[in-house]
């Protein structure tokens, strides 16, 4: 009866919010999509326009290039930011002088403001007053110096390293939680009867990860798809665009071109994208980690 009574307890704070939070999310997907259907420019009446801008928005270089930038950012948070985030929290996971120290350090840049984050890094990786490029000059690779935020080739890559430097510590710590609820039991006795460091990460480790990896995974691809504060800071689109994500490229178009429609339409172009490659992404998942 104690359960049942904490179970209700529990259901009445979470539900009114749950409720409003559901509403609210359905309400601006609804409104998002109406307005992606019009010519809204935030003054006068909409005019109902189909799917004209979709089309434009596909027809257009600069979205495509933004797309292009995004698609870069998400493969190096599945290959660079997944692992090393496992890594970090196995780290964590053991028994170390100064421990507790090295899981705040580990948290702290997550908690920083995004444009905080992209300020501190401008200056790092600045082409003319940065650290990165002051130190290849200092050991004589002059050579080496690139222009790492302000180019078309290197930002991407650029804003990638600096996002995995500012969320490894929040998947890590999910990372985390998640080897806490595996018993030690299981690793002692697997080690007793023989298995080795690479057969108990397979045959103990990941599969008990496994909802843990998904939902991290699910986390990375959203977050990198609607990745704004450091890019906007970094490089702000510059040059002409070149380094422009697709929500920095909404963002100018909704708000300095006043073209509120094709920004929505952007804007559910993003949602589509997340849905389909987390939707996916979680299908193969657990087809694989159930094998």
């Amino acid at each position: 009866m104690k359960w049942v009574s904490k179970k209700r307890t529990i259901i009445g704070f979470v539900l009114p919010s749950f409720v409003f939070f559901t509403l609210y999310l359905i309400y601006s997907i609804f409104v998002a999509g109406y307005y992606s259907l019009t010519n809204y420019n935030g003054v006068k009446t909409p005019d109902f326009v189909g799917l004209a801008n979709y089309f434009k928005i596909f027809q257009d270089n600069i979205f495509l290039n933004s797309l292009k930038n995004t698609g870069i950012i998400l493969i190096i948070t599945i290959l660079i930011l997944l692992p090393l985030s496992f890594l970090l929290a196995a780290l964590l996971d053991t028994n170390f002088r100064g421990q507790s120290i090295v899981k705040a350090m580990n948290f702290t840049p997550y908690i920083i403001a995004p444009i905080l984050v992209g300020t501190i890094w401008m200056f790092i990786l600045d082409p003319k007053i940065g650290l990165v490029n002051g130190l290849l000059c200092n050991i004589g690779l002059d050579s080496w110096q690139q222009d790492w935020i302000g180019g078309k080739t290197l930002t991407p890559y650029s804003v990638g390293i600096v996002y995995t430097w500012q969320s490894i510590g929040f998947y890590a710590t999910i990372f985390l939680a998640g080897l806490k609820t595996i018993s030690r039991d299981l690793y002692e006795v697997a080690s007793v009867e023989g298995a080795n460091f690479r057969q108990r990460l397979l045959y103990i480790t990941i599969p008990l990860l496994k909802e843990t990896i998904i939902i991290n995974m699910v986390l990375m691809i959203t977050g990198a798809l609607k990745i704004f504060e450091i890019v906007y800071q970094l490089t702000n689109g510059e040059p002409n665009h070149l380094s422009d994500v697709v929500v920095t490229y909404m963002y100018y178009i909704t708000f300095k071109r006043m073209k509120y429609g094709e920004g929505m339409a952007i804007a559910m172009v993003i949602l589509i994208i997340s849905v389909i490659i987390s939707f996916a992404y979680i299908r193969n998942a657990r087809k694989k980690l159930d094998k």
